[in-house]
């Protein structure tokens, strides 16, 4: 006798089909698992047992044969439970196999029988509905991920029992043993998602204009962003406050930014699409994996769940070399790609950085009140561990000075002083990134100035000769490198863009080069 129905098993941010079949015949009763399974697709055996008896009577022992196909595809994750139970009892003839055609499966069981939520439900959805799949049953607590897949029907489920009702077991033969903490929760209204903004709004910052301006080029035209400055100056506080001046998500980037979640486990329960851009802030021990995503079942790493949003090191002198040399092909690409067990994998990771660090080890180098005790040596030393090819990667090195008077900072400013608030800002960089959507509704892959190619410089950042000797100099005073040159232009084309500015005039080229801070102290280090 047999069975079969499909299921899915996760590569990267796609759902890849897998086809359950399931053989029962004469011999010793022992139920085999094949086609690469992991060690958690091999325990369903036994979750999958206990949930039988718990849901259904006694079924008559036989040799019974699972394989997952294609059989040299990795499959990993306890999403298989469901499916694989379901073919088991559809090759008992428990389960009518015809009811399986069309139907596609997937949950983990209780050894009680109830389902359990499963992760990369939403990518699951996406792929049965590109695959022409009738009927979807996915875990009820995966309900609210997956219900704005309109073009597959989604039947949430929340138990063994339940899905056996739905595919036509009568009532009278089952025997669901779950207590009322196991039952499974009513069905509810799938809600939006939508995390509370975030609470630093820049009026709450006192001074700091010229790091509140780089914010705004940054957010403006997605560009890299390093802020240097003692403890307690406000660097925290800006990074956070550059989310709340981001524009808001698209469907498109919503649709993304869910469905890496969804992937790595951490969509919070009810989500229907991301509403607000991600805020990581990893600490700085973070392992490469942790960073960038790895194991042998590749997962996302915080620079994917980034994906959208910012992505914030602080004390970034103290994340190891390594770690930061991992980081160059995610901002250059805008993916993160993996090779496990000779399969590759793509994870989306287009975010833009904001690194913070003190300009010294003791964070006074500077400081007008506070002496530094540091040692030129020392100094040098600890600004060495960002290295050069990190910072050609920085597009904006902005220094967050301390606060003269204590005044400044704890006496509330009069309404007509004011500072600009987040709401205001963001109003510009919104008309800002319409001009960019204008200049490259023809270039799929460039959403902002950050994304130029060299290419799309020649076009869009070609300077008149004035602008181009103004930049020259400025170069070789810097000794900026190419890639150097090459970001100075786009930061000079978004100020240009917030300007309302058609060309890049020398003005936006001054700001820009002003925003070159880590490249002078170089060039001064090196005529010492």
């Amino acid at each position: 006798m047999h069975a079969q129905m499909e299921s899915y098993t996760l590569h990267g941010i796609e759902a890849v089909p897998v086809e359950v079949q399931v053989a029962c015949g004469e011999g010793y009763p022992i139920t085999t698992l094949v086609g690469l399974p992991d060690a958690a697709v091999r325990e369903s055996k036994e979750r999958i047992l206990a949930a039988f008896r718990s849901t259904l009577p006694a079924i008559p022992p036989r040799k019974t044969t699972v394989n997952l196909a294609p059989a040299e595809l990795r499959k990993e994750g306890s999403g298989f439970d469901l499916p694989i139970a379901l073919s088991i009892l559809a090759a008992h003839q428990i389960i009518e196999p015809g009811r399986l055609r069309g139907v596609a499966a997937i949950g983990e069981l209780s050894l009680r029988g109830r389902l359990h939520r499963t992760r990369g439900a939403l990518a699951v959805a996406l792929a049965a509905a590109r695959n022409e799949v009738r009927t979807l049953l996915v875990p009820r607590e995966n309900e609210a991920e997956v219900s704005g897949v309109e073009e597959v029907e989604i039947e949430p489920i929340g138990s063994l029992g339940e899905a056996c009702r739905f595919l036509g077991v009568p009532s009278e033969k089952l025997h669901d043993e779950m207590d009322d903490d196991d039952a499974p929760a009513r069905r509810v209204r799938a809600q939006v998602f939508c995390p509370a903004p975030s609470a630093v709004d820049l009026s709450i910052i006192r001074g700091q204009q010229s790091a509140k301006r780089a914010l705004e080029v940054a957010a403006a035209g997605g560009h890299n962003l390093l802020l240097v400055g003692p403890p307690g100056t406000g660097k925290t506080l800006l990074a956070q406050a550059m989310a709340a001046i981001l524009p808001p998500l698209s469907d498109g980037e919503a649709l993304e930014i869910t469905l890496v979640q969804s992937v790595a486990g951490t969509l919070p329960e009810g989500t229907v699409r991301a509403q607000v851009r991600p805020f990581r802030a990893p600490h700085h021990t973070v392992t490469p994996a942790g960073l960038i995503g790895g194991g042998l079942y590749p997962r996302p790493g915080e620079v994917s769940l980034a994906h959208g949003g910012i992505l914030f090191l602080d004390e970034v002198p103290e994340f190891r070399a390594g770690v930061l040399d991992l980081l160059r092909q995610p901002l250059e690409e805008g993916s993160v790609r993996l090779v496990r067990g000779g399969r590759a994998v793509r994870f989306p990771c287009r975010f833009s950085l904001v690194a913070a660090m003190n300009p010294c080890p003791c964070g006074f180098l500077g400081h007008p009140t506070k002496a530094c005790r540091c040692t030129g040596r020392q100094v040098q030393s600890y600004q060495g561990r960002v290295g050069g090819p990190f910072l050609d990667r920085m597009d904006l090195h902005v220094e967050v000075p301390a606060i003269g008077a204590v005044s400044e900072a704890l006496v509330p400013r009069r309404r007509s002083l004011q500072a600009e608030s987040s709401a205001a800002v963001g109003d510009r960089v919104g008309r800002a990134r319409k001009r960019q959507h204008l200049r490259f509704r023809e270039l799929p892959s460039v959403e902002c100035n950050s994304q130029m190619s060299l290419d799309h410089l020649e076009e869009f950042g070609r300077l008149a000769a004035g602008e181009r000797a103004f930049l020259e100099r400025a170069a070789e005073s810097l000794a900026l490198s190419p890639r150097g040159i090459h970001r100075t232009i786009r930061v000079a084309r978004t100020i240009a863009d917030l300007a309302d500015a058609e060309t890049v005039e020398k003005e936006h080229l001054a700001e820009a080069v002003r925003y070159r801070r880590m490249d002078r102290l170089r060039s001064m280090g090196a005529s010492a």
